[in-house]
């Protein structure tokens, strides 16, 4: 019988996500996150792998926490166009410091085929949502996007718009819906 885990993934995670959040993406090292965590490296490996593997659990637990928020924006049983305002919604609630740490995660995950294809196929469930045979469903289509856009040309530091400008342009793309 093997030795039994003592490292709290979900404790690392925390740590690694303060990290990204007060000192940005590229001060996530293992050595800081050890550091931080209060862990050995060999801990740290033996849970996550490598850094990749460690950025892909952080952004995977971010993105089942925005699903949930999703949900909790959309009736029980909503249809297609009530899931992409929750979608927009819960998008127009995040704060900037959180889209800018998703957004350079995100950045980092996509240099590894293996992670970009899962990025590409959570965006295909939602696309795959939409019928852009309809008007109502194109309409959904451009609030998807947009809201996407909005979120990393702010998330990225592309643009700057105050909160002000931030609940206005979510308020115009739902709207659209």
């Amino acid at each position: 019988m093997g030795r039994p885990r003592s490292i709290d993934r979900d404790r690392v995670l925390d740590v690694a996500e303060r990290i990204v959040r007060e000192e940005g993406a590229t001060a996530l090292t293992f050595d800081a996150v050890c550091k931080a965590a209060g862990i050995t490296k060999g801990g740290l490996q033996y849970c996550f792998g490598s850094k990749d593997d460690l950025i892909a659990a952080i952004a995977e637990r971010w993105l089942r926490g925005f699903d949930a928020e999703v949900a909790r924006h959309t009736p029980p049983d909503g249809t297609v166009l009530d899931r992409v305002r929750g979608y927009v919604t819960a998008s127009a609630r995040m704060d900037e410091p959180s889209q800018t740490k998703m957004s350079g995660m995100l950045v980092s995950l996509l240099q590894s085929p293996e992670h970009m294809e899962k990025a590409r196929g959570w965006y295909a469930e939602w696309l795959e949502r939409l019928d852009p045979g309809s008007e109502a469903g194109r309409r959904a289509r451009t609030a998807f996007l947009a809201a996407e856009g909005a979120f990393f040309l702010r998330g990225l530091g592309l643009i700057e718009l105050d909160q002000a400008g931030w609940e206005d342009a979510f308020d115009d793309i739902l709207k659209l819906l």
